[in-house]
């Protein structure tokens, strides 16, 4: 295993909104659930319960909303205490068209999103964590409110039928921008863990 951590220094003290995202080598983000899962170790496990203890919140698009309130009320305790948090945690989902959220601790956004994710950033906390890399998260990378996106890059090409839909694949339609490396760590499974910040510079 080998790991790197950055070197440079937040100016600021907001809390953090952190995308968690994986990627398969041929660049798809979309159903990670189908080609990821052979790869996550009791490493990855950890790795992935450290970031979700290190947040005190999620940030959420619809659609991953909608798939995580079906799924984890009805997960059943796995001894980590992942569920629990996933379950017991405060939830922002960003949606103009839900008008009722029935999963627990869940609030909704339905007005400036910009304006009402910096609020959340001012306030006191913890990271805020977003899972996947949709319409949200490009939103919060334009207006500078993503600090850092996580990538499990994970050893597989899935192949045919990719990119099908909005936010099948990682970066779509997204404006050119400049990130800096952030840390990386190599897996025993394979999967490199890289991390960047965007710098707010523009390309092109």
């Amino acid at each position: 295993m080998s790991e790197a951590t950055s070197t440079t220094t937040r100016p600021d003290t907001n809390r953090k909104v952190i995308a968690s995202t994986f990627v398969s080598l041929d660049g798809v983000i979309g159903n990670p659930h189908l080609w990821s899962l052979p790869y996550m170790d009791s490493e990855g496990q950890r790795y992935a319960l450290d970031q979700l203890f290190a947040s005190d919140a999620l940030l959420l698009g619809r659609p991953t909303y909608d798939g995580f309130a079906q799924a984890w009320p009805n997960m059943p305790p796995d001894g980590t205490g992942f569920a629990d948090r996933m379950n017991t945690i405060a939830k922002y989902v960003v949606s103009t068209t839900l008008e009722k959220a029935e999963w627990q601790n869940t609030t909704i956004i339905n007005g400036n999103v910009a304006e009402e994710v910096a609020a959340l950033k001012r306030q006191p906390g913890q990271d805020i964590l977003m899972y996947g890399f949709g319409r949200l998260a490009r939103t919060l990378l334009e207006h500078g409110l993503l600090d850092e996106v996580r990538f499990w890059l994970t050893p597989v090409l899935v192949g045919s039928g990719r990119g099908e839909q909005d936010g099948d694949l990682l970066f779509r339609e997204t404006a050119s921008m400049s990130l800096e490396f952030a840390g990386q760590r190599v897996l025993d499974s394979g999967v490199v863990m890289l991390s960047y910040r965007p710098t707010g510079s523009k390309q092109g």
